[in-house]
């Protein structure tokens, strides 16, 4: 393919796009799958090379995918859907590195754990009964994250289903551990 053929079928691909989010703002829901599914891989690029740590890419594609969604009531059919597209990856994968960085100056890394104050008790009774609590597939989930510290990606492999799959599982079960310990301690306050 030559160079003329290239800028033309690269022209085509923007129109295409532009005319599948038209139609995505208009209600086509096949159009804005297809739409997704084009833009996907164009994405994981750009966010590649802005983001050096490769696990987190396909969290940050995701992110724009979402902020996408999130914004596509501001796209104007009438102009290019790239432009629109790539500022949103531009402030999504600054914003990511923002956050990772504000998160990076909070954590302070130790060589041991702190001791546990004198007079205080630390138990983790409530963490098992809580988990204890949960279906099967969201212990499993929180056990492989949080326990045994396997990436979001080697756990959903192992739990075989994606990693956004895993992602969800995980959720719930910390929103459920999170639920159930709150319960535990109002109750132990409330009977001191």
């Amino acid at each position: 393919m030559n160079l003329a053929e290239k800028d033309n079928a690269s022209a085509a691909e923007v129109g295409q796009r532009a005319e599948w989010m038209g139609k995505a703002l208009a209600g086509d829901r096949d159009a804005y799958r297809t739409l997704l599914g084009d833009i996907h891989g164009d994405l994981v690029g750009f966010v590649r090379r802005r983001v050096h740590n490769g696990q987190e890419v396909e969290d940050i594609v995701q992110d724009v995918l979402l902020a996408i969604h999130r914004a596509r009531h501001t796209y104007d059919p009438t102009r290019p859907f790239e432009p629109w597209m790539y500022a949103i990856a531009r402030n999504t994968t600054i914003d990511h590195g923002r956050r990772r960085s504000t998160r990076g100056k909070r954590e302070v890394l130790t060589e041991e754990l702190p001791e546990t104050p004198a007079g205080s008790v630390t138990s983790d009774a409530p963490l098992f009964a809580a988990l204890a609590q949960l279906p099967e597939t969201q212990r499993e989930a929180f056990s492989m994250l949080k326990i045994e510290g396997l990436s979001v990606d080697d756990a959903a492999e192992r739990a075989g289903v994606t990693p956004g799959t895993l992602r969800v599982r995980a959720h719930r079960a910390y929103r459920s551990v999170r639920a159930f310990i709150e319960r535990e301690d109002d109750q132990g306050e409330g009977g001191r």
